[in-house]
């Protein structure tokens, strides 16, 4: 499929071919899900673990005689109510690092990115070079192309200057184009890319 290229200034800069491979996959939202499911699962953070009465080393003595001692009848020093012993139902490391699949995950990138192509909501600019590295520009760029929440993704790296324009702008995320992820795509409206964004993407699909 054929896209308009466009400047920062919201001028024609020509057209540009978008591979159906990577832009023109059927919806699947069962693997949109998985993707994303994957991503919120590998971010979760695990506890510290605490140690609880097995990982105690304390007596196992019994403290005193069963009866006449005037105290409860207790036979280890590791017992949760004693100072130093077991925590009682503490927290302990859990594994939140799922595997999936590489197919997968590519499948997944490709699928977001041609739901925003056929949403039209898809953009393509020329490159990310802003004259003025201020909010002040951005937001000026942004009401041209009617941009209110946004992804931007750049080639091997970001635009520097176009970086700090945007770094105190809401609801608007800069990344290169290996940074590019199914849910950082779908947790924006519009989805902005540079040329040299495109290529990169459609080569990282494509293997």
């Amino acid at each position: 499929m054929k896209v308009q290229v466009k400047t920062l200034a919201a001028v024609d800069a020509g057209e540009i071919e978008l591979s159906d491979a990577v832009f023109g996959k059927e919806p699947r939202l069962d693997i949109l899900h998985r993707v994303v499911t994957w991503q919120l699962e590998k971010r979760r953070a695990t506890a510290r673990g605490a140690r609880e009465r097995s990982d105690v080393k304390r007596t196992g003595k019994k403290l005193g005689n069963q009866k006449g001692g005037g105290t409860a009848r207790h036979g280890n020093r590791a017992a949760p109510q004693f100072i130093g012993g077991g925590k009682a139902h503490g927290p302990r490391v859990r594994d939140f690092n799922p595997g999936l699949n590489k197919k997968i995950r590519t499948l997944g990138l490709a699928t977001a990115l041609s739901v925003k192509a056929a949403e039209g909501k898809l953009i393509v600019l020329e490159d990310f070079t802003i004259g003025e590295a201020k909010t002040k520009a951005f937001l000026t760029v942004m009401a041209g192309l009617g941009i209110t929440s946004g992804l931007f993704i750049d080639g091997a790296e970001v635009n520097t200057g176009f970086r700090q324009a945007t770094s105190n702008v809401p609801h608007i995320d800069v990344l290169p184009a290996i940074g590019a992820n199914v849910y950082d795509i779908l947790n924006h409206d519009t989805l902005v890319l540079t040329r040299a964004a495109v290529t990169a993407l459609e080569a990282r699909v494509n293997g």
